[in-house]
């Protein structure tokens, strides 16, 4: 398996590293030209104008990548038409609102259509591995599967709020999954691997102090893309669709708590806002190279986690309750040390995400909405 996966690497990986790396650079030449800048304001965790839209990098060497998967007999090409079409979609409003600015209504329409196109060609979720079993799910599957879809896409989206920290979970997520599909559906351990490469390239030019911002053109698509694995690799028997949400957990818990906690307050939910536990922690003192790498060291720990639990289905149940309670701990233990204060609207403004940061030069003030400001790291 190993020797396996080295050639997978070197085949895929290598390629797919040095082409973001190479790719990103004439991005960041572009944005500069077309002046798509990050301009820092009172609420930035960076200093100077930052080039965003370096997401879009990622996007064409994954599709690209699967493309070629799927020319050579690798993956088949129901997978490839599932992620390439969704992907497209989710990157191009992406690449839209990092540029324009589109209302929360128009970008929630196209990632609903493109989890939908993902979800129907990878034909739904017929069922849903818990534990040693599996639950019959029929259409509900099929609907629960574009409901996750959405929210992986959107949730990504929020955690890109600080140099690094979008980029280096997509490495360590896609290289966990492809270590855990390796030995049981390699076609899918491909993709993974091409995802982790290419975030890896990316993460060249983003790490603190970011020199190129991914943008939702990047985030979304990652998001996406992630779901698309899990709902394969579960119609696969390869890996339960709800192992992903281990590897994602640090992700999920943080953005799902804080948005629950916002609705629960009666706030403009759709606002923007620096809410989410990493930011708080960096307003709280901490760098955005220590934030990060705490989140690397969380994201690798639930990886073995999960390697364990690929072993031992019957685990899944006692290590998904385990995860989750660890990651709300850690979540108490940032809100004792930096409480999340109530925000009004004009003060729900993201600051803390240089690496898709959002507010280029060119958007229209308040064109940005949503949770998804806080997304731009």
């Amino acid at each position: 398996m190993i020797d396996g996966f080295g050639r997978l690497a070197l085949a895929v990986a290598l390629p797919a590293f040095l082409a973001t790396a190479a790719l990103c650079a004439l991005v960041r030449r572009y944005a500069l030209t077309r002046s798509l800048l990050d301009v820092p304001n009172e609420r930035s965790s960076h200093s100077v104008p930052t080039p965003t839209g370096g997401g879009i990098a990622i996007t064409l060497v994954v599709v690209a990548g699967i493309a070629v998967l799927a020319s050579t007999g690798v993956v088949d090409d129901r997978t490839a038409i599932a992620l390439v079409g969704g992907g497209a979609l989710v990157a191009a409003v992406g690449w839209l609102d990092d540029r324009r600015g589109l209302s929360a209504s128009a970008r929630l329409l196209v990632h609903t259509a493109a989890a939908a196109w993902m979800v129907g060609w990878l034909r739904g979720l017929p069922e849903l591995s818990v534990g040693a079993g599996a639950v019959h799910m029929g259409i509900a599957g099929a609907l629960l599967a574009v409901l996750g879809a959405v929210w992986s896409t959107n949730l990504y989206n929020f955690m890109d709020g600080i140099d690094g920290l979008a980029a280096a979970e997509g490495v360590v997520v896609g290289l966990a999954g492809a270590l855990l599909l390796a030995p049981r559906e390699p076609a899918l351990a491909a993709v993974a691997l091409l995802l982790s490469a290419a975030s890896a390239g990316f993460l060249v030019w983003n790490w603190r102090p970011a020199r190129l911002f991914m943008g939702d053109v990047g985030s979304g698509f990652l998001g996406l893309a992630f779901a698309g694995l899990a709902v394969a690799s579960e119609n696969a028997h390869a890996l339960p669709a709800l192992l992903w949400l281990l590897l994602l957990g640090p992700f999920f818990v943080d953005a799902t708590v804080t948005l629950l906690r916002r609705i629960a307050r009666g706030e403009r939910w759709v606002a923007a806002h620096r809410a989410h536990a990493y930011q708080r922690a960096v307003q709280a003192g901490w760098s955005h190279r220590r934030v990060t790498s705490v989140m690397i060291g969380l994201s690798a720990a639930l990886g073995l986690v999960a390697l364990v639990v690929s072993r031992d289905p019957e685990l899944l149940g006692p290590a998904l309750a385990t995860g989750a309670a660890a990651l709300g701990a850690l979540y108490l233990v940032v809100e004792r040390w930096n409480p999340m204060q109530p925000m009004g609207d004009a003060a729900e403004r993201s600051s803390q995400r240089p690496s898709a940061e959002r507010a280029p030069v060119q958007q229209r003030p308040g064109s940005v909405s949503a949770e998804r400001s806080h997304h731009q790291g």
